[in-house]
């Protein structure tokens, strides 16, 4: 059982130093951005995470809010 929780712990170790590879051994190295706002074609699409959708939305005045504006 120690020389399965030991062979454990080795293989995530290394799999820990080759996932870091690019960070820690490339200065100015970072992980990729992986977000859908990080992505230039999806941008170029017009398509946005969900969260940024909803921030734009309640931005904007509801109907209502506009009827009252102009007879206002």
């Amino acid at each position: 059982m120690i020389k399965t929780l030991l062979l454990a712990g080795i293989i995530l170790g290394i799999c820990m130093i080759l996932l870091c590879v690019k960070v820690i051994f490339i200065k100015g190295g970072r992980f990729p951005n992986t977000h859908v706002d990080g992505n230039r074609f999806l941008r170029k699409k017009g398509i946005h995470c969900a969260k940024s959708q909803d921030r734009e939305a309640m931005k904007q005045k509801s109907l209502y809010d506009r009827l009252e504006q102009l007879n206002g």
